[in-house]
């Protein structure tokens, strides 16, 4: 039996809320200008990030910090209802959590990007910003089951200057990828910060590997899963039947 949508459901789209967990609004822009090109033009998006919080995410005390701020976004949006959130940075920051505060997907970039370059090859490589991030990426690797078929590098950049775009970013972002793919044997790459959203492109034009861009794969996901809960799906449940004895 086929359960179509009904022709409301099919013109309002999804909405997402996507979060950037660090306070640099050039990071929030590039995330918003990239998620644009690639969603459904019935999707709707807001992209916000915190008020207050570190600039940049690059280690666990940073990550610390970050977290309750996040949370606050999203106990903030509860009255708004999206149909889905995307956390834009490659550490889950405060993922657990905050599903537990909604009935609809939150949905993270790292266990979305993961899913997505397993596709693409036996083994793949994320590409990160600092070393500083790296004992925490390769603990994602762990936490799902990839550690055996994929590798870690850092490009040596920060945050804000992968968001900046400068040519010596692009430089080291590539000279790491080279790396990733002649020592490690990627046969795919994955870019593992939220300041590298929207980086993709550009980087494809000087490789002959895949990159996987995290938090537009996790957009995607969000975005083919908001269906599944959406305000106008009503859950029927069977009633409970009475016992017939005395």
């Amino acid at each position: 039996m086929s359960c179509p949508p009904s022709s409301d459901q099919e013109a309002r789209g999804a909405s997402l809320l996507i979060i950037n967990p660090n306070t640099n609004s050039r990071v929030t822009g590039n995330i918003r200008a990239a998620v644009e090109r690639v969603i459904a033009q019935a999707t709707t998006v807001r992209v916000v990030n915190p008020a207050e919080g570190p600039f940049a995410i690059e280690n666990e005390a940073d990550r610390d910090i970050a977290e309750p701020h996040v949370l606050a976004l999203v106990r903030e949006s509860l009255t708004s209802r999206p149909d889905a959130y995307v956390l834009a940075a490659f550490d889950d920051i405060g993922l657990s959590t905050a599903r537990g505060m909604v009935a609809v997907p939150v949905v993270g970039a790292v266990e979305a990007g993961i899913a997505a370059a397993r596709t693409m090859g036996r083994r793949f490589s994320i590409v990160t910003t600092v070393e500083a991030a790296l004992p925490g990426i390769r603990a994602q690797l762990a936490r799902h089951g990839a550690a055996d078929i994929a590798t870690a590098r850092a490009a040596g950049i920060g945050v804000a200057e992968a968001a900046d775009g400068t040519r010596f970013a692009r430089e080291r972002l590539l000279r790491a990828i080279d790396l990733a793919v002649r020592t490690d044997g990627a046969d795919a790459i994955m870019l593992g910060s939220g300041g590298l959203t929207g980086c993709a492109d550009m980087l494809r034009n000087h490789t002959s590997v895949p990159i996987v861009d995290a938090v537009l794969a996790a957009v995607k996901m969000a975005e083919a899963l908001a269906p599944a809960c959406q305000r106008s799906y009503t859950l029927r449940l069977p009633e409970a039947k009475t016992n017939a004895r005395a």
